[in-house]
């Protein structure tokens, strides 16, 4: 899949297009115009979401958790995009781990 039709990116793509829109015909607009005192609760609250849905039995369960994890990845880049974060950065960041221990790269952290 060539990356400029990855999903990702096409939310990426769009978020961006909408940060100047009208918050009366965008969500995602009016999400952006009211920075991370608005962004941030949503974020949590589909955190918490996707955390319940993974405990849910089942394919309608694992189908649930999925539609929460959309949720999630949709309002997280939101954030990012009124933080003037690329997925580029984040993708960036996590290739940097690679190879390091999770425990080793936490510890390192407290340096």
């Amino acid at each position: 899949m060539d990356s400029a039709n990855r999903p990702l990116d096409l939310l990426e793509e769009t978020i961006r297009q909408r940060a100047g829109g009208s918050g009366e015909s965008s969500y995602t607009a009016k999400l952006l115009a009211g920075g991370v005192a608005k962004i941030g609760p949503k974020v949590t609250e589909e955190a918490a979401e996707v955390v319940e849905a993974a405990s849910e039995p089942g394919d309608a369960g694992r189908s649930h958790f999925i539609y929460e994890a959309g949720d999630v990845l949709y309002h997280l880049m939101v954030l990012m995009r009124w933080r003037g974060v690329e997925l580029s950065e984040v993708e960036a960041e996590l290739a940097r781990r690679f190879g390091q221990s999770g425990l080793a790269e936490k510890a390192a952290r407290k340096q």
